[in-house]
């Protein structure tokens, strides 16, 4: 097992050395296939999950079958941390978009090691007051914010987290189709392809499979305020 992935989670980066390696060896390893799903909605939940490689969306089916994206994530970060404080049912579906592997740790033996490493917890809100805050700013933009603004603002976080730096602008390997996108914003599929197809002839974007070059980031910017 790679360990080095666990100094690198913002959760765990405040232990030492020693204490990151004992955390490992309580961990197992799974990897994921594409639409392959790690946990239901509904489901018992007993398990954190650490994000190694690849991404997993988080998604909650309404009662007519509509599916809204609550959230893209991806490496070093978090999956199933409210189970932690509430052995309840799992609130949302965790689906892999892509390959992912991913290190899956125990309620119970999370437990007894924040008994011995009390400051764990503090992290661990921490975690959870940002995941909060970000669930509050994609309400208030899906009241404010119409849909061109939600595609750029989309765009401009798959890029903080997933995007790299090349002559063009910034690629981003999002692994999503443009439903899956469009989950993601709260809007139809064709209003999200309307508001890409703008950004492309615009020249601020540009297309690739499940991929973008994000051309004019400034631009993007002022969109998405």
């Amino acid at each position: 097992m790679d360990t080095t992935i666990i100094s690198s989670v913002p959760l765990f980066a405040g232990l030492s050395g020693e204490d990151q390696d004992k955390l490992a060896e309580l961990m197992s390893e799974q990897t994921l296939k594409r639409g392959e799903s790690l946990f239901h909605e509904g489901d018992a939940g007993d398990h954190l999950y650490v994000i190694v490689s690849g991404k997993i969306k988080l998604g909650h089916t309404s009662d007519d079958g509509r599916e809204n994206l609550i959230a893209i994530l991806g490496p070093r970060e978090i999956i199933g941390e409210l189970s932690l404080f509430d052995l309840g049912k799992r609130s949302t579906t965790a689906t892999a978009v892509a390959v992912t592997n991913l290190l899956s740790l125990s309620h119970k033996d999370l437990m007894e090691f924040i008994d011995s490493h009390p400051e764990m917890a503090k992290h661990m809100l921490r975690q959870l007051a940002q995941r909060l805050r970000r669930t509050n700013e994609q309400m208030a933009d899906l009241v404010f914010a119409d849909v061109p603004g939600r595609v750029a603002k989309a765009l401009l976080d798959l890029a903080s987290r997933f995007g790299q730096r090349t002559e063009d602008g910034i690629y981003v390997a999002h692994d999503l189709t443009q439903e899956e996108i469009a989950h993601l914003v709260g809007a139809s599929r064709e209003t999200v392809n309307k508001s890409l197809a703008d950004f492309v002839s615009r020249g601020w974007i540009r297309l690739e499979g499940r991929a973008v070059t994000l051309i004019e980031v400034a631009r993007l910017e002022k969109r998405a305020s």
